[in-house]
């Protein structure tokens, strides 16, 4: 059986399972970029990958939120020695530990062009939202909408989409502002996580949206 024959096939699992519904995008949207740090990015760190292309393209999404005045929160990924030792995650992937606190793995990819008024939120979990203040952050700003990039795509982009709907957000997976080290995994988690938790738009898509809600005077 073909790849497309089984996606299909599990488009109507799904569907017969009731896996129907949508968000509609909301007035006041947010972008959360989701651990787009030089330890994932950059193929020179032993947990990082080429993701040059999908960072650019992001780079765009951002571009467009920047002129509206729409929120945008970075995350990254860093560890002291103490959370070195103590977090469980760090046992089951000791890779973790190249992401050292104020090494230079743990720096946002500087092709996204982070502003210093930018939000950056620091976390040693999958999610944006545990342990952090990501989700009190969004609801001061009155935000209504949240637009995911990131990596990677089925760990710490799935584990933000899931938060993110279980606090209440319409949710929104940037398809191909999100990356993974391998196809496999980021095609299965997108499409599982698009069924359940979040609804897909492209870069292209977001930005088009973003256009019909803000009017920008020039």
């Amino acid at each position: 059986m073909s790849r497309a024959a089984r996606e299909h096939g599990a488009q109507d699992t799904y569907r017969a399972s009731g896996f129907t519904g949508a968000f509609t995008f909301g007035s006041r949207p947010a972008v959360v970029v989701v651990d787009f740090c030089l330890g994932f990015t950059n193929p020179s760190f032993q947990l990082g990958s080429e993701m040059g292309e999908v960072v650019r393209r992001t780079r765009t999404v951002l571009a467009a939120a920047r002129k509206r005045g729409v929120p945008i929160v970075f995350t990254t990924i860093a560890y002291d020695e103490g959370a070195q030792a103590a977090t469980a995650w760090v046992r089951k992937v000791p890779s973790l530990r190249e992401l050292a606190t104020g090494s230079r793995a743990v720096e946002i990819d500087p092709l996204l062009g982070r502003l210093p008024h930018e939000a950056l939120i620091t976390k040693t979990g999958a999610s944006a939202f545990f342990g952090t203040p990501l989700a009190s952050m969004l609801t001061a700003c009155g935000v209504d909408t949240v637009l995911v990039a990131g990596a990677t795509t089925s760990g710490c982009v799935r584990a933000t989409v899931v938060d993110s709907v279980q606090h209440g957000f319409g949710t929104f997976v940037i398809t191909d502002c999100i990356a993974d080290r391998s196809t496999g995994p980021h095609e299965a988690n997108l499409f599982d996580m698009t069924a359940k938790y979040a609804d897909p738009l492209t870069a292209k898509e977001v930005i088009g949206h973003l256009e019909r809600i803000f009017e920008i005077e020039v």
